[in-house]
C-alpha cells in the first residue's frame, strides 16, 4: 500500500483526510478537528485546502436549508474517527519531540 503522508507531525495520510472530508468535515480547521492535522507546524495546512478542493461542503448547504438536526448527524459520524486518531496518536506519540497533555500531567 503507498501512503501519502499529508501531515507528517502526525502521521496523517490523504486517505483519512478525504475520509473525514467524505464524512462532513469541509474546511481544514474541521479537519484538524478530527485529526491534530495542521496543528503543529502548519505546513500542511495548504495541502489539506488542495484535498478539500473548492467542490461543494455537504454540511454548508444542510445549513442553509435549515436542516441542522443533518449537521448534528455528520458530526457525530466524526466523533469515532477522531476517538480513534486521538488514541493512535496518544498511542506512538507525537513524532515530534513534543509533550503531550498527558505528558505533562503526569511530569507536574
Amino acid at each position: 500500500m503507498n501512503r501519502v503522508y499529508v501531515c507528517s507531525c502526525f502521521g496523517i495520510t490523504d486517505k483519512q483526510v478525504k475520509e473525514h472530508a467524505a464524512a462532513g468535515a469541509c474546511t481544514p480547521r474541521q479537519i484538524a478537528s478530527a485529526t491534530k492535522a495542521g496543528t503543529d507546524c502548519g505546513s500542511c495546512v495548504r495541502t489539506i485546502q488542495g484535498l478539500l478542493g473548492r467542490g461543494a461542503c455537504p454540511r454548508r448547504e444542510l445549513l442553509e436549508k435549515g436542516d441542522g438536526a443533518a449537521v448534528l448527524a455528520a458530526d457525530s459520524r466524526l466523533v469515532p474517527a477522531v476517538t480513534a486518531t486521538a488514541a493512535a496518536v496518544a498511542a506512538a506519540g507525537s513524532g515530534t519531540g513534543t509533550r503531550t497533555e498527558p505528558a505533562l500531567a503526569e511530569a507536574a
